[in-house]
């Protein structure tokens, strides 16, 4: 059985930028020169003043700094509020689907400006920015849409989300090819279409759409996240490293489907904390959106025989699906795991 989380597009990581730094000033400068006989008092005075204003400046601003900063990092909660079973993305990584009201709460977002996409059946898709102000309640207003490729393209993701065999990817890949051939120029539909026949086992075929997805856009990170799957699907390990790590390049490191791909070829390998480290990333990046990945993690932590981090994972991901297809399975492995020694 294949355990693969299913997380959408891509990334971004925030990188600390440098402090300022302010040069030590030296009193020694402002002190007289022993050989000179006589001391300009008034020069001296001023130097002294003008060398305790800027310390005075650097203290302030120093204070400022650490007043600031702390809340520079702290994570925002908002509320989407658009058309009813709207999925919504922020910085590419899907963050889950309005329910029948159009309304998405609880959206962890960190500070700093951001990038929000929503999309819904029969309406334009809409991006547009997200400022670092956002705060609270944030309505999203979709048109309606008759542009023939961009409902098509919709129709197929539905498809393919919905699709439980094979018969019914086929007819996702047939509505992809469909949005293609009104408009060659879709990106997200290439890549859509991977994933399908991926799904179909036809990775000389996944691998052309991702081909043709670089050609319209060549930095493209879920791109490159999906051809790493395709490449390990075929045991292409050192193919499959190399566009994993190309994805968390375009994505400046923040690509969930990456990571945790990296962490499918390092318990692949048997080194098992190694995985872990990279799923738990996934998991930080992806704010709890995708309980699959802590079954894969407990897995890891199991493998590797750290029993109490494995029980841990289960249990979130337990706490998350209660009622998922592996629940009966994960519950039945945790009191296993607590019955036995702590490792």
């Amino acid at each position: 059985m294949r355990l693969l989380a299913l997380v959408s597009r891509e990334d971004y990581t925030q990188r600390v930028s440098r402090r300022n730094s302010f040069t030590r000033l030296s009193l020694a400068r402002t002190a007289c020169r022993l050989p000179h006989l006589t001391v300009n008092v008034l020069k001296m005075k001023s130097r002294v003043f003008l060398a305790g204003l800027l310390l005075a400046i650097c203290a302030s601003v120093g204070a400022t700094q650490q007043v600031t900063e702390p809340a520079s990092g702290m994570a925002r909660t908002l509320t989407i509020v658009s058309e009813p079973n709207a999925v919504v993305w922020v910085d590419e990584i899907r963050r889950g689907t309005t329910d029948g009201d159009g309304r998405l709460a609880q959206v962890r977002v960190p500070s700093g400006a951001h990038n929000l996409r929503v999309r819904a059946a029969g309406f334009k898709e809409l991006a547009m920015p997200l400022a670092a102000a956002e705060r609270g309640e944030m309505r999203v207003r979709l048109v309606r849409t008759t542009d023939e490729a961009e409902l098509a393209f919709q129709q197929s993701e539905t498809a393919r989300e919905t699709a439980r065999d094979d018969e019914a990817r086929q007819r996702a890949a047939d509505l992809y090819r469909r949005a293609l051939k009104i408009r060659s120029a879709f990106p997200a539909a290439h890549v859509g279409l991977a994933r399908v026949l991926l799904d179909l086992n036809d990775t000389k075929g996944a691998l052309a759409e991702i081909e043709s997805a670089r050609r319209y856009r060549a930095a493209y990170a879920e791109a490159s996240a999906v051809e790493g799957r395709i490449y390990r699907e075929a045991a292409q390990t050192d193919e499959a490293v190399g566009s994993f790590n190309r994805a968390l390049r375009e994505s400046h490191g923040f690509q969930p489907e990456a990571h945790v791909g990296i962490g499918r070829v390092y318990e692949d390998k048997g080194q098992y904390e190694l995985a872990a480290r990279e799923y738990q990333i996934a998991i930080d990046q992806l704010a709890d959106t995708e309980p699959i990945i802590y079954q894969l993690l407990g897995a890891a932590y199991e493998k590797s025989g750290n029993n109490k981090e494995a029980i841990t994972a289960y249990e979130n991901y337990l706490r998350l699906t209660p009622n998922g297809s592996l629940a009966p399975a994960v519950r039945s492995i945790v009191e296993q795991l607590k019955t036995q020694a702590p490792s």
